[in-house]
């Protein structure tokens, strides 16, 4: 008997922490939708390692911090789910795509803001909306939030209170879509790896050092931490897990 096929549709998949989200979800035999707001050739490399893997990846482009366009998007999805995969759903939603302002309380700018809750808070709001449509019964969304929720680190003010608000709507779309049998749950990394910020924690040894120090298991976290604990909250042994906030630090200030 053939296990059916799942979709996931992974926003920022195209580098970083969405691009080991997609190919450790293509490991797990998922199919995979990513996004991506400029580089399509990055996406599309990611469209080939996932290929490799013997699973079907669909690249699109979209900027989350634009809500403008999420009634197109949304179209392109469902064009591409007929097309690709001759279906009108997909299974699960990780709204992981981002960016970061590294801005001390007195000098973060409205604009730095502004762009900050367009992207982080606004725009996975608004999205999901606009997908929920898509989305099948009984499948499940993630949405990345950050450890910078649980302690406080100088400079991440204005990030941390758009991931604060991101783990109440986690709460509360649980509850709402509960009679659709849709799981939402929160995904917290900790320190990890990327060129995320600017690179600071993988460029700057003093800072990535430090952060080491402070972290149970002696090291920062690297991408691929954090895409093989998406492929197993999005595992099927755990769909029961609903309504959390589960951080994936390697216990980083604890």
């Amino acid at each position: 008997m053939n296990t059916p096929t799942t979709i996931a549709l992974i926003t920022g998949g195209s580098r970083g922490l969405g691009k080991s989200m997609a190919l450790k979800l293509a490991e797990q035999g998922h199919d995979v939708i990513v996004t991506y707001r400029a580089n399509a050739a990055e996406a599309q490399a990611v469209v080939a390692q996932v290929a490799q893997l013997g699973r079907r990846a669909v690249a699109l482009a979209l900027d989350v911090g634009d809500s403008r366009g999420f009634g197109d998007f949304a179209a392109q999805v469902k064009r591409a789910l007929a097309q690709h995969w001759q279906r009108e759903r997909f299974d699960f939603l990780v709204n992981n795509a981002g960016m970061g302002h590294h801005a001390s309380f007195a000098e973060t700018t409205e604009a730095q803001f502004d762009e900050l809750m367009n992207v982080h808070l606004k725009g996975p709001y608004f999205l999901t909306q606009a997908l929920l449509p898509l989305i099948a019964d009984g499948g499940r969304i993630l949405n990345v939030s950050s450890g910078l929720t649980r302690f406080a680190l100088p400079g991440y003010a204005a990030y941390s209170v758009m991931k604060g608000g991101v783990e109440v709507l986690t709460r509360s779309l649980a509850k709402e879509l509960g009679p659709r049998r849709i799981a939402v749950n929160t995904l917290a990394p900790g320190a990890i790896e990327t060129d995320f910020g600017g690179g600071l924690v993988r460029d700057n040894a003093q800072f990535n050092a430090a952060i080491a120090a402070q972290t149970a298991l002696g090291r920062v976290g690297l991408p691929d931490d954090i895409g093989g604990a998406v492929a197993a909250l999005l595992a099927p042994g755990s769909g029961w897990v609903n309504a959390q906030r589960i951080e994936v630090s390697g216990g980083q200030m604890i």
